[in-house]
């Protein structure tokens, strides 16, 4: 089982996420407002904030010293001189919040140093809690996660979205033969390379670190390897808070599909 020491960093993790989702589901349950971000940037409810809310105050004032980034709260310079922050996304899958469906997450994660030490996905309406430490593990609830065996692309169960088959990310133009599958929340799609329903998580596009960071550590102690869609390790913590896009397989299985993306 992973850590569950009353002072440890994920242990707070998953008190707060807990608490998150008990928030949550009174607004899911009942309505909440949303409305459109500025800018095109998606939606955001009355439950993202309270959500936000309680989690800043829980995370923060037990860890005074940490910084702080989330996708709900204004962004600023203080954290980049700080050795450890929280990054949360209090909502990962708003649209699937707004349109009344069950997969969405709480997603939340203590980086050190620009590297995840221990990260929480937790999806309320599923009772799927997923969380992982350092060398310890990944775990959904209290059962050990581990990738899938898979090298092979051909006839691999890849999760990502359809724009990521175009031919101009694909070497020679066409994308290699695999099954191509979808989940809302991209936390929730890294927990499922870790639990090894999916071979494979693919996003090519620029991805903001709150979506990534817990999921990307949660797959990497279940025996993925992750990288940037160039295959260079993930940091956190940037000046603007986005990754290169993101490659999560078992690792030979990630060597194939490095090999087949055309060079960005």
């Amino acid at each position: 089982m992973p850590d569950r020491k009353a002072g440890s960093d994920l242990e707070l993790l998953t008190q707060a996420a807990l608490a998150a989702g008990e928030v949550a589901r009174g607004f899911f349950e009942t309505g909440a407002k949303s409305w459109d971000k500025p800018g095109e940037q998606g939606p955001v409810t009355e439950a993202d904030l309270a959500v936000n809310d309680l989690l800043h105050d829980r995370l923060t004032s037990a860890r005074a010293d940490y910084g702080w980034l989330s996708e709900e709260t204004p962004d600023g310079s203080a954290r980049l001189s700080k050795e450890r922050l929280f990054i949360v996304d209090p909502i990962d899958g708003t649209r699937s919040f707004v349109d009344g469906a069950r997969t969405w997450a709480h997603s939340l994660a203590v980086v050190e140093n620009g590297v995840v030490t221990a990260g929480v996905v937790y999806l309320p309406m599923r009772d799927l809690l997923f969380r992982a430490e350092t060398g310890g593990g990944a775990y959904l609830n209290d059962t050990a996660l581990h990738v899938s065996h898979r090298e092979d692309l051909h006839g691999a169960n890849i999760l990502a979205t359809r724009p990521n088959m175009e031919a101009r990310h694909w070497d020679g133009g066409t994308a290699p033969d695999f099954t191509r599958h979808h989940r809302p929340s991209l936390a929730y799609r890294l927990s499922l390379v870790a639990k090894g329903a999916f071979d494979a998580m693919m996003t090519l596009r620029p991805s903001w670190e709150w979506d990534i960071a817990a999921g990307a550590l949660i797959a990497s102690e279940a025996g993925a390897r992750i990288t940037d869609r160039t295959g260079a390790p993930l940091r956190f913590n940037n000046a603007t808070p986005q990754l290169n896009g993101v490659l999560t397989a078992p690792p030979g299985l990630h060597a194939s599909l490095l090999n087949r993306l055309a060079k960005a």
